[in-house]
């Protein structure tokens, strides 16, 4: 019964920081056709900042914390799937960390990408989610 609670807080955890993810290249969009330091660039960074710190790192963690115990418990780590899956996730927390250097370049007024970019990278995690989700699912290699 412990394995499904942590699974279930798993899937929360994931579901928070997929939002994170998916939606903090979003604001980038539109915070960069913003003047630097106007008052609506500041509430943008404030929005950044919140939803970077305490919704996506937070659920990273959990994310983490409770995969490790699973994979840990269920004996999943020499499985080809989880091998490819745990290579993608961790390619997922770079991106994370990538998204907060970019909101840092914001409130130092020196992001110098465009409103295209941030389109772009917007879909990194979805491709990434979807490759990630379907080695779950369907289990391959294995």
């Amino acid at each position: 019964m412990t394995y499904l609670w942590l699974k279930t807080l798993h899937i929360l955890a994931v579901i928070s920081w997929m939002a994170g993810l998916l939606y903090l290249p979003r604001l980038f969009v539109y915070h960069c056709g913003l003047a630097s330091g106007s008052e609506t660039a500041r509430l943008f960074e404030l929005m950044e900042y919140r939803l970077y710190r305490f919704i996506m790192t937070p659920a990273l963690v959990v994310a983490w914390l409770t995969g490790l115990y699973m994979a840990s418990v269920s004996g999943f780590w020499l499985e080809a799937w989880f091998i490819s899956k745990f290579v993608l996730i961790i390619l997922m927390s770079g991106v994370h960390g990538f998204l907060g250097r970019l909101r840092k370049d914001f409130v130092a007024g020196i992001n110098s990408r465009s409103d295209r970019y941030f389109r772009v990278l917007n879909e990194v995690p979805t491709l990434l989610m979807i490759f990630i989700v379907a080695l779950v699912v369907i289990k391959p290699f294995g």
